[in-house]
């Protein structure tokens, strides 16, 4: 009776991994070069949310606004952190795998050309012509070029053109030398990964302990460095207010120059310039600095940037008891090239009924056939201010954040008294109006304009330049710098003639590789043959002279 041929499946036994076996498993994926490039890529599909959705570091009334338009895909996006993408749990836990991923990948590659390096050039091979190039030379038994010699030229030569060289078994019949050059391409390659990883550092330092904020400066009025004086403020997530330095800025005055020449751009800017007196703490002395678009101002450790700017109408509203409730420059919100621009008036301290108004601000307002007016130029040749007046509760009074240049009118009652429609109104420059009902009055004193200033602050700015130059030098190292193994062998022939050989190879694809054999024959030739050359054509020129 035949025994029964074991089945392939009883032959292979595949050992348990066990604990520590299933660890140095992950271990071994998480650092390998494939998965480091896959979490990169995922970082960067992980980002494309921060853009699609409001952020609430960013603007948290944006989005609160977003969740009551949206009851229903909101409240979800909210719970997956669509609004805190780049603090959520999902993308930090891409960034610090992407970060261990890295630092698995350099160190081990790191040490390893470490040892490469500081080792000698791999032997010779026993066949240099099966190697991808390969060159033969006879040398004329006349020349007193020994084999010996001739690997000493040889490593001479190939040591003058950057390669590390070691000449082997001077002794024997066939010495040979063994090169190697282009170290540099792997260490780009680590100088490129190791920047990525201080790049990731970079950009968490200034995270976690940068803040970004917003101003609006009306010209001749402050700005202090401190919490309280920014409209808007996003800190990092280790943020703390004592590393605020107290500095000051005054805008003095802004100017926009526009164009008054060309007939197809006129009335476009060409140049905003704010002149600003500057303090670096309240003991220094004041400086005077100019502010321009893409120039920014560096103080206090924070870089500010111009990056608005409009007019801003002075107005004085007096209540209903003649009190001046609100007196000074009120910002209004540029919507087009002519700077047609809205505006919200809130004066939560009228009394006896709270006043409001919304409308727009026409720097020079022509009126045009239908009636209605338009703005015509950006520059205030005719400024005038177009509103209408609402009293009743703002809802200032419950503490609830509200935006400044929003003003909620479903609450609030207008002035219109229903015939002439008073509740509208447009004052030119020192005009005043009287509000119907004994509302009060409000008069137009002037126009100021204003800045919009963008203060960032992160600490990890030079390091994140740093790095990414180097990242850039390294990837390009290690794509334009060869990484080359050269054998040159000598031996003697029976003739008495000497016989060179040599062999290159390269480290991964090298087109250029060919070039380079044909570089290392022009040398050979030039430090061997071209004695020879010149003597026979010394022969031949004394032979000539002889014969004539």
């Amino acid at each position: 009776m035949k025994d029964k041929m074991p089945s392939a499946k009883n032959d292979v036994a595949l050992p348990a991994l066990g604990f520590v076996g299933t660890l140095r498993w992950i271990w071994t994926q998480l650092t390998s070069m494939r998965t480091a490039l896959f979490l990169l890529l995922l970082l960067a599909v992980a980002a494309v949310p921060g853009s699609l959705f409001p952020q609430r570091p960013a603007n948290p009334a944006v989005v609160t606004q977003y969740i009551t338009d949206n009851p229903e895909t909101g409240p979800w996006l909210d719970r997956f952190q669509l609004f805190d993408v780049y603090s959520s749990v999902w993308f930090s836990a891409i960034y610090l795998l992407l970060f261990i991923s890295l630092i698995g990948c350099v160190v081990p590659r790191a040490i390893q050309h470490w040892k490469a390096m500081r080792s000698q050039p791999p032997r010779t091979p026993r066949r240099l012509s099966r190697l991808p190039e390969y060159g033969s030379m006879a040398l004329p038994s006349n020349l007193e070029v020994t084999r010996e010699s001739a690997v000493d030229d040889a490593a001479r030569l190939l040591k003058r053109r950057g390669y590390r060289v070691e000449v082997r078994g001077k002794d024997g019949a066939m010495p040979s030398v063994g090169a190697e050059r282009g170290f540099l391409k792997e260490i780009g390659n680590l100088v490129f990964h190791v920047s990525l990883i201080g790049v990731l550092v970079s950009v968490a330092v200034g995270g976690l302990f940068g803040y970004r904020g917003q101003k609006i400066i009306v010209e001749g009025e402050s700005f202090v460095n401190t919490l309280v004086g920014y409209d808007n403020f996003s800190p990092g997530s280790n943020f703390h207010e004592d590393q605020l330095e107290p500095y000051s800025l005054q805008l003095d005055s802004f100017d926009v120059v526009f164009d008054r020449e060309s007939d197809t751009h006129y009335g476009q800017p060409l140049d905003f310039t704010a002149v600003l007196t500057t303090k670096e703490s309240p003991e220094a002395e004041p400086e005077q600095q100019t502010l321009k678009v893409n120039e920014p101002l560096s103080i206090g450790g924070t870089s500010v940037y111009l990056v608005g700017n409009g007019y801003a109408p002075v107005v004085t509203i007096r209540d209903g008891d003649g009190n001046i409730a609100l007196q000074g420059p009120v910002v209004s919100v540029p919507n087009d090239g002519a700077y047609t621009s809205t505006m919200v008036i809130k004066v939560p301290d009228a009394q006896p009924e709270q006043l409001g108004f919304v409308g727009f601000f026409l720097p020079t307002a022509v009126e045009g056939s239908d009636g209605v007016a338009v703005g015509s130029d950006p520059d205030p040749f005719n400024p005038r201010l177009y509103l209408n007046g609402y009293y009743g509760d703002l809802g200032l009074d419950e503490g609830d954040p509200k935006n400044v240049f929003v003003l909620d009118t479903s609450t609030l009652t207008s002035m219109s008294d229903g015939e002439d429609e008073a509740g509208e109104f447009s004052l030119g420059a020192y005009e005043s109006y009287e509000l119907p009902n004994g509302l009060g009055s409000v008069t137009f004193d002037g126009l100021k304009r204003y800045v919009a200033l963008d203060v960032d602050h992160d600490p990890g700015q030079a390091g994140a330049l740093v790095f990414s130059t180097l990242a850039i030098i390294g990837l390009s190292a290690s794509l334009f710098i060869g990484r080359r193994r050269v054998w040159v062998r000598a031996g003697t022939h029976g003739d008495g003639r000497t016989m060179v050989e040599w062999g290159l190879l390269a480290r991964g694809e090298d087109p250029r590789l060919e070039g380079e054999s044909a570089a290392l024959r022009k040398l050979f030739e030039k430090e061997w043959l071209a004695n020879q050359d010149q003597q026979a054509d010394n022969n031949k020129s004394a032979v000539g002279v002889k014969n004539s």
